[in-house]
């Protein structure tokens, strides 16, 4: 009994090894995503006329870009974007260009991946389509 308990003071007093949190370990190479505009705003436009506006990335890393996704939050916009990998100092274009089908405000998110970060960039489509003029009858 008194080995037992001899050995339960010693091991209580003997204190835990801190461990030490997990060090993230940073690609001074890997790719860098920049957009010259996160917002385009179209202002007013009229109703059934389609408008593109264009968002260029430019990958300011040393290795490789690529665009893994980019979708448009409703089937309104339409986007292209290129599928090649964008090289260091080069630039891109995605494209949206939104219907005007409906008439009033609107606000539009596309949502952008790339092997440059894990988080999506959001990029934003706005404006205001205005109704079409009724042509009198003649």
């Amino acid at each position: 009994m008194i080995v037992t308990f001899a050995y339960v003071q010693v091991n209580a007093q003997t204190a835990a090894k801190p461990t030490e949190p997990a060090k993230t370990v940073v690609n001074p190479n890997a790719p860098k995503a920049k957009f010259d505009k996160l917002i385009n705003d179209f202002g007013e436009i009229p109703q059934g006329i389609p408008k593109t506006a264009e968002f260029k990335l430019t990958n300011e890393g040393k290795e490789p870009l690529l665009i893994q996704t980019a979708k448009a939050s409703c089937g309104c916009t339409n986007l292209q974007y290129s599928q090649e990998p964008i090289l260091a100092g080069k630039s891109a274009n995605i494209s949206a260009t939104y219907n005007a089908a409906a008439v009033g405000a609107f606000t539009k998110a596309i949502t952008v991946t790339t092997n440059a970060d894990a988080n999506p960039i959001v990029l934003q489509i706005k404006g205001t389509v205005l109704a079409k003029k009724e042509e009198p009858v003649k």
